[in-house]
C-alpha cells in the first residue's frame, strides 16, 4: 500500500528524534507530489521547528497540491512554536495522512478539525501501532504526567545477574552493551538503587554510542551514597538522590540534613519522599519525576529495586538481555522476592518480542496491556 510506504518513511525520520525532543513527541513528515517525494522533515529538538515545518521548507512551492504523511496529528495551538496545522493550510496541501491522533489535550483532534475545515482531505490511523510505539513514552506522560518506565535487565540463561562473588562485568557481549547504551541515550533518565552504586560504582553515562547523558537517579533510603562515587564526581549530567524524609529523632534529622548539604555541594539534587514499607515510595518518586518533565525512565538496578518496581506497579516494559551462560543456584537472581506463591499470580508479559544481538538474545515485553 502506497500510504504505508510513505508513512514508514515518516516513521524512520521520526526515529531520528527519539531521545532529543522530550518532553515533545518524536515526529516525522514526508511530502509527496505526483508519486515523488518533494519534502522530508522530523522534529529535531524541543523548541525547534516541528517535522511538518521542516518538510514544508524543503518542499517549498512544490507543497501546493501535494500530500503530506505525518506520524502524529499536527498541532493547532501556539506553544514554543507556531501551529503546524495553519502552516499546512497556507502551503496548499491537498491530502494529509496521519499515523495517530495526538492525546495532548491542547491538540486532541483540534488539528484535524482545522485541516478539514480548510477543505483538506484527512485520513488517520495509517500504521497507527507503529506510530504509537515510537512515542509510547510521550503518550503515557501526556495522559498520566509520569514517565514511561522500562526495567532493563542483563542475565544468564538461568536468570542470574552476577556470580556468587558479585562479579557481573560483562555478562553480555559488546553488541548487547552498545544497544543498552543507545537505550540510555534515548531515555530522559536512568535509575539504580544504592546497592548497585556501592557494589559497582557505575557512571550511568552514554559511552558506546553517541548521545546525551540521561539524568541519573539513585534510590537511597538511608543516604549511604559514598562521597567518592563516580556518579557524584564526574559531572556528566544531572544527579538526583531519592531518599526518605526523616521524621523521628532530632539527631537523625540533623544527620540527614548534614548529608543532604554535602550531596548538594557535590551537585546532586536530593528528593525527600515518604516511605513505603520502609523504602522510598516509588510511585511518589514517579510523580516527582513527571513534574520535572522526565517522560522516560530506565531502571538498571539490581534484583531488589527490580522487585520493588514491579510490586509497586510502576513498570511498563521489561527489556532483558540474555547471555548464553549459566551461573547456577549460587548466582544472584535478576529479580528479588515478589511474594508469588501460586502460578496464577505469576507476572506475565504481553506483546513479547525476541531477537539476536550478537551472541545474546534481547527479549522485550509489556507488563500492562
Amino acid at each position: 500500500m502506497r500510504n504505508g510506504k510513505f508513512m514508514r518513511m515518516a516513521i524512520a525520520l521520526a526515529r531520528k528524534g527519539i531521545g532529543k525532543t522530550s518532553p515533545n513527541p518524536a515526529v516525522g513528515a514526508v511530502i509527496v507530489k505526483n508519486g515523488r517525494i518533494v519534502g522530508r522533515g522530523y522534529h529535531r529538538k524541543a523548541g525547534l521547528a516541528h517535522a511538518e515545518i521542516n518538510a514544508l521548507r524543503e518542499a517549498g512551492i512544490k507543497a501546493k497540491g501535494a500530500d503530506i504523511y505525518i506520524t502524529l496529528e499536527p498541532c493547532n495551538h501556539f506553544g514554543r512554536t507556531p501551529p503546524c496545522a495553519e502552516a499546512i493550510v497556507r502551503a496548499g496541501i491537498k491530502n494529509i495522512f496521519i499515523g495517530m491522533k495526538d492525546p495532548n489535550p491542547l491538540v486532541a483532534g483540534k488539528g484535524i478539525t482545522r485541516l478539514k475545515n480548510a477543505g483538506i482531505k484527512v485520513e488517520t490511523g495509517i500504521l497507527e501501532q507503529e506510530c504509537k510505539y515510537i512515542n509510547e513514552a510521550y503518550i503515557k506522560y501526556i495522559i498520566t504526567k509520569t514517565p514511561f518506565v522500562t526495567l532493563k535487565l542483563a542475565s544468564t540463561l538461568d536468570g542470574k545477574i552476577a556470580t556468587a562473588s558479585g562479579e557481573s562485568k560483562w555478562i553480555t557481549g559488546e553488541t548487547a552493551r552498545r544497544y543498552a547504551h543507545r537505550m540510555r541515550a534515548e531515555a530522559d533518565a536512568v535509575m539504580v538503587g544504592i546497592g548497585t552504586v556501592i557494589a559497582d560504582d557505575p557512571e550511568l553515562t552514554v559511552r558506546l554510542v553517541k548521545g546525551k547523558n540521561p539524568v541519573r537517579i539513585v534510590v537511597d533510603s538511608r543516604l549511604r551514597m559514598p562521597a567518592n562515587a563516580k556518579i557524584l564526581n564526574q559531572h556528566k549530567g544531572s544527579v538526583i538522590i531519592a531518599t526518605i524524609k526523616k521524621k523521628s529523632q532530632e539527631s537523625e534529622v540533623r544527620n540527614q540534613e548534614k548529608k543532604i548539604k554535602a550531596l548538594n555541594a557535590s551537585g546532586a539534587d536530593v528528593l525527600l519522599l515518604h516511605s513505603r514499607n520502609g523504602k522510598v515510595d516509588l510511585k511518589a518518586l514517579m510523580k516527582e519525576l513527571g513534574k520535572r518533565e522526565i517522560t522516560s525512565l530506565i531502571i538498571e538496578g539490581g534484583g531488589s529495586l527490580a522487585a520493588s518496581a514491579i510490586k509497586e506497579g510502576i513498570v511498563d516494559k521489561i527489556t532483558i538481555f540474555v547471555a548464553p551462560k549459566f551461573f547456577g543456584k549460587e548466582g544472584l537472581s535478576m529479580i528479588g522476592e515478589l511474594g508469588i506463591r501460586r502460578l496464577k499470580d505469576a507476572i506475565c508479559l504481553s506483546r513479547l518480542e525476541c531477537r539476536k544481538l550478537g551472541d545474546d538474545l534481547l527479549l522485550e515485553g509489556y507488563l500492562k496491556p
